[in-house]
């Protein structure tokens, strides 16, 4: 806490804080002479009365009865006295009792309380700021964001237009600055020409507004904005944005590529430079049954089982380690590595009935257009007529998921996999159990809009949890040269660090990275050489970069651990 000779010191630094200190000393400028004339008459009418008092005992008394404590222990005996003491009495209650308060208050504490809200919500930033990020809104994604700012060292101000607002996030940690975010005073209040890079993710027209906006103010930063609508991604490149993320299209797409089925076994879902990254559900393949050593994908076709995915958790595997038909394998590898293995257990039987998806909106029906790209067939369960496309109808289904009827008119009995993507949290966790209950076996795969219900949907029976929030923020990561970090899945990343002094020149057995960090190194790479899961036995060099897979929270502590 900052000293009060400090506080004042900023207080009076600015001109209504001087402004208010002047009118208060005014105040008790009147109030002191008020009091010394009051004292000067009281002499005078108690020699009237044949009385005799001292100096101190006027100022006493004058102020006894102003503050209407009046002990009585002085008293006028005349008339004169009395109302003498009337009007002492009544001034004392106007002026201590009613105009010092409000004095106090208007000129002292009020404008001592508004100079500390512009202490927790400033209006700019100081004046060498750079290499920050700016943030226009605060939604989940940039919720997350912040997080992962926060985790990989970036500086980062968040802008709010609304005081209460500001003063509220200022006070659950977030760095905040107030000012409009149509005013390009603003932006150069916050170094924007010297910024890493602004990130807009509100409404499609008030990102056009921040991005046209910025653009006075600097022509090289990078924006990205979000755009909820198709038809905007043009809107706001013209206006000046480098990136458009259309998010809901991204959540779709990923959500469609957490469905098995088509011509693809293991399909893959992420990249880092040459390695792939892909998910592969054991099912009726001759994996069913075997340990990671009895299968030897290793030896027969170079990929490797970096973990499995049993009922939507990730779990390390080890030599040991049972497959099952409900086992979902997460697999790394060269492109000729997944096609090796594709050809190797490619398998017929997969359900070819539809995808059910419930949800027709943008999530749902990008959804829809990623799994007809791979083949697959869908059904789109929807309550809402305007949302139900002419073009495409025969691939709806109107009415109410939550009804038993509906859904088995879209395939729930026959279906592979049921993909929830309504944008409410509790609807999703709702219909989650609805369907693990109508069919214990399905494959569910659910969206999240906040990333603290993953856990419940996964509780409540889904497979595959997607969070719009945790795939957003990743992808704007992505934008500040982050190609380092790839989210896999759902509260999974491969990440990318240069290697730590303290692991340089020991064995991975020696270092036991998984024991203390719960992640996994995938491979190193030392110049353009890569080594896919190196011998445990070999020291680490101290020129290459590890490439590891694990939680948020595992990586978070390779971070702390080994920075």
């Amino acid at each position: 806490m900052k000293s009060l000779p400090t506080q004042l010191y900023y207080f009076l630094r600015h001109r209504p804080g001087r402004m208010s200190i002047l009118n208060l000393l005014r105040f008790l400028l009147l109030l002191t002479t008020l009091i010394t004339t009051y004292s000067v008459l009281f002499h005078y009418i108690m020699a009237y009365e044949g009385q005799y008092h001292s100096w101190v005992t006027g100022f006493y008394w004058t102020l006894t009865v102003m503050s209407t404590l009046g002990f009585g222990d002085i008293t006028f005996q005349s008339d004169l006295g009395r109302i003498f003491s009337s009007v002492v009495l009544l001034s004392g209650v106007f002026f201590l009792l009613i105009l010092l308060p409000f004095t106090f208050i208007e000129f002292f504490y009020a404008p001592w309380m508004r100079l500390q809200n512009e202490k927790r919500a400033p209006s700019s930033l100081p004046p060498n700021s750079k290499g920050h990020v700016i943030l226009t809104a605060f939604d989940p994604v940039t919720s997350n964001l912040i997080k992962k700012l926060d985790q990989y060292h970036y500086e980062y101000v968040l802008l709010v237009s609304d005081l209460n607002e500001a003063l509220q996030l200022h006070d659950l940690g977030y760095r905040v600055v107030r000012g409009d975010l149509d005013s390009p005073e603003t932006y150069r209040r916050v170094a924007t020409d010297r910024a890493r890079l602004v990130a807009t993710t509100a409404n499609d027209m008030l990102n056009t507004n921040v991005a046209y906006t910025v653009r006075e103010i600097s022509e090289t930063v990078p924006i990205m904005a979000t755009a909820n609508f198709r038809a905007s991604v043009d809107i706001l490149e013209l206006a000046g944005s480098n990136h458009v993320l259309q998010l809901g299209e991204m959540l779709g797409q990923a959500l469609a590529r957490r469905v098995s089925g088509g011509s693809d076994l293991a399909h893959v879902i992420g990249q880092f430079d040459e390695l792939l990254f892909a998910e592969a559900p054991v099912g009726q393949t001759p994996l069913a049954g075997k340990t990671v050593r009895e299968s030897r994908l290793r030896e027969q076709v170079g990929v490797t089982i970096l973990g499995v995915w049993e009922r939507g958790k990730f779990e390390n595997v080890g030599p040991d380690t049972l497959l099952t038909t409900g086992t979902v394998l997460v697999l790394v590898g060269l492109e000729a590595d997944i096609a090796r293995y594709n050809q190797l257990y490619y398998h017929n039987s997969v359900n070819k009935e539809p995808v059910v998806i419930i949800g027709g909106g943008r999530v749902g029906r990008a959804a829809g257009r990623a799994l007809l790209a791979r083949g697959l067939e869908y059904r789109i369960v929807e309550r809402a007529p305007e949302r139900i496309k002419a073009d495409n109808e025969q691939r709806y289904i109107l009415g109410d998921a939550a009804e038993l009827h509906v859904l088995e008119k879209a395939g729930i009995m026959e279906t592979g996999t049921v993909v929830i993507s309504t944008h409410d949290d509790d609807t999703n966790i709702y219909l989650t159990i609805y369907c693990r209950r109508l069919r214990p076996n399905v494959r569910i795969v659910s969206r999240a809009t906040l990333e603290r219900n993953v856990a419940t949907l996964h509780r409540a029976g889904a497979d595959f949890v997607m969070s719009y929030a945790s795939m957003g923020a990743n992808a704007i990561l992505t934008l500040l040269d982050r190609s380092d970090v790839l989210m896999v899945a759902e509260g999974l990343d491969i990440f990318r660090v240069p290697m730590p002094a303290a692991l340089a020149g020991r064995t991975l057995a020696e270092a036991n990275i998984r024991r203390k960090t719960g992640c996994t190194v995938v491979a190193w790479q030392n110049g353009d050489e890569m080594t896919l899961n190196p011998d445990p036995h070999t020291p680490l060099p101290a020129t290459a970069g590890l490439i590891l897979i694990g939680s948020v929270a595992a990586e978070k502590e390779f971070l702390q651990r080994y920075e």
